[in-house]
């Protein structure tokens, strides 16, 4: 098992402290409960990168456990940039525009 190094944009960042507040307002601890969530699928994703296929050119996406969201990804040799934490049910043109 090979540990990749990790970048997080900016973007996703700002996905996933939305999402957290939103959970938080409809029951407290609910929003910890998500980023706990979010936090082992992208520690799964830096240790196995490959696990899940290719949904858009070289971009991959993963399930967040227990929440409608997924994660987007790209692996790069020894790096894995997460691009975006995505609620499913937003149009999915959204998430193509903002990978590069």
């Amino acid at each position: 098992m090979v540990l990749r190094n990790l970048i997080i944009l900016p973007s996703a960042e700002r996905d996933a402290a939305e999402a957290y507040s939103w959970y938080e307002t409809q029951e407290p601890g609910l929003g910890e409960e998500f980023l706990r969530c979010v936090d082992a699928c992208i520690h799964f994703i830096r240790r196995n990168p490959e696990m899940y296929l290719v949904v858009h050119e070289s971009y991959r996406r993963a399930t967040v456990r227990r929440f409608p969201y997924v994660v987007f990804y790209e692996h790069l040799d020894y790096t894995v940039i997460i691009y975006a934490v995505f609620h499913c049910s937003q149009n999915p043109k959204k998430w193509r525009e903002r990978l590069p």
